[in-house]
């Protein structure tokens, strides 16, 4: 079973710009949305409205950095620290040009950090790159490909 990807995105525009952009990359993989930090970390935790679901870590979080609630370095360090969550990888994709933002997320542990183009087919594309390297190309470490139900 193919693993989700759990996207993070507080703007409307951007979270239908995003999914845009992975559907058009054909993945196969389901987009989880989390509308902020809290709700990210409730789906990643299997806690709150997440408590039944599925056994598993996503292949990769689209990580927003300017979240209501909880924002994306808090969510960033929860991930890092948590010992069956560390492994997963992590983009920040984030309008966010701000080299202490850059500098931060890279200190706890983010994979990439993607600034968001503003030209809509450069988005897209970028998007697409960033499905398919994680979801289809990435050799994650072993054991991580589990994904299953509860009993």
């Amino acid at each position: 079973m193919l693993k989700p990807i759990l996207l993070v995105e507080d703007n409307p525009h951007d979270l239908e710009l995003t999914l845009i952009a992975l559907e058009k990359s054909q993945l196969a993989n389901e987009v989880i949305i989390a509308r902020d930090g809290a709700e990210a970390l409730d789906y990643l935790l299997c806690r709150g409205e997440h408590a039944a679901r599925q056994v598993g870590n996503p292949t990769v979080v689209l990580l927003d950095l300017k979240l209501p609630k909880i924002d994306g370095l808090e969510v960033l360090k929860e991930i890092r620290s948590t010992p069956h969550l560390k492994s997963i990888p992590v983009v920040m994709l984030t309008s966010s040009k701000e080299e202490q933002d850059l500098l931060r997320s890279y200190e706890l542990g983010v994979n990439a950090y993607v600034v968001k183009p503003v030209d809509f087919e450069e988005f897209v594309r970028a998007i697409a790159d960033l499905g398919i390297f994680w979801a289809v190309l990435n050799e994650p470490p072993p054991g991580s490909h589990r994904y299953v139900k509860p009993q």
